[in-house]
């Protein structure tokens, strides 16, 4: 992690007091005002990204996201402004092996502060990843490397170490503002430690420890609190499943009690719905939480994960 102290200069002081700043808010996704404000500039790869930034960087950040709501990031693509601009802010957040276009532009960027989430958990190996997120044919005798899980954010507790990396690296890069990103910082991993226990006694007691979800978003959640995630697609919610994977997955269902297949927000709920229809099975939402649309249950990281919560006890049948 490259994180160094960073003072605006006077030059982007007057710049930004000429646009007038007053206006800017804290959470902008405007992304032309990335580098050039009087506060601590944080530029975020994606939803789970910004809100780390947003809620650890309080009134003292200007964060802005390289991916807009309603856009499915693991395909993205970034403009040569938005990676001009990545140049000018003193922080980017981003989580390795996700966007490989992101990973790219960071590489090549000025950026002073680099903080990769892949870095401040740790990253395991869910099976099924023969395409990987970023297995480009650069990577190809590095399968170790592509073939880690990066949906750690799923994870109350992994997004909690996260949380506190990306705290301690705001601090190094910020240090006039360090007290309020600690004691931000604290409320925040305090709500992640409330909901982690609300998940552990909600799933503890169920009829079934499986679900069908439409990619394999959800292999840490699964982890840690004693599920079994089937997933129709592997880590690329693109990705087709075979025939042959779709006969499977009847047959699991009805040797494991299965009643729901869940589908997500942001990419086609098809597959999803003809498996269940094919197998007679519900269908239900499992958001994988890569962006907040008009669509999602909830306007924010923690209400969307309450929603998560309801819908497993209700298709794993909570006791």
């Amino acid at each position: 992690m490259n994180v160094r102290r960073h003072h605006i200069s006077g030059i982007a002081l007057a710049a930004a007091t000429a646009l007038g700043l007053g206006t800017l808010s804290a959470c902008s996704t405007d992304s032309a005002a990335a580098g050039n404000t009087d506060k601590f500039d944080v530029v975020a790869s994606f939803y789970p990204m910004q809100y780390l930034a947003e809620q650890i960087g309080g009134d003292h950040v200007n964060v802005t996201t390289l991916t807009e709501p309603g856009q499915e990031p693991h395909d993205l693509e970034l403009s040569t402004k938005q990676t001009a601009e990545l140049g000018e802010a003193d922080a980017v957040l981003y989580l390795k092996s996700l966007q490989p276009a992101v990973d790219e532009a960071v590489s090549q960027s000025e950026v002073k502060s680099k903080i990769d989430a892949a870095t401040l958990t740790k990253l395991e190996d869910h099976g099924d990843v023969e395409h990987e997120h970023g297995a480009g044919e650069e990577h190809a005798g590095e399968e170790e490397e592509h073939a880690l899980d990066p949906h750690i954010w799923l994870d109350p507790v992994k997004y909690r170490e996260v949380a506190e990396g990306v705290a301690k690296a705001f601090e190094k890069a910020d240090p006039d503002h360090a007290a309020d990103y600690r004691k931000n910082a604290a409320a925040l991993t305090k709500k992640l430690d409330t909901l982690g226990t609300a998940y552990e006694d909600g799933l503890r007691n169920t009829a079934t420890k499986v679900f069908f979800t439409n990619h394999a978003a959800f292999g840490y959640l699964a982890e840690r609190y004693g599920l079994t995630q089937e997933a129709i697609s592997g880590l690329d919610p693109e990705s087709e499943p075979s025939p042959a994977r779709i006969k499977e997955l009847q047959t699991e269902a009805r040797a494991d009690g299965v009643t729901t297949v869940f589908y997500e927000t942001l990419v086609s709920d098809k597959t999803a719905k003809t498996l269940a229809s094919d197998a007679g099975l519900k269908t239900d939402v499992l958001d994988p939480l890569e962006g907040i649309t008009d669509k999602s249950k909830g306007d924010d990281y923690f209400q969307v994960m309450e929603s998560n919560l309801s819908a497993l006890k209700t298709a794993l049948g909570a006791k």
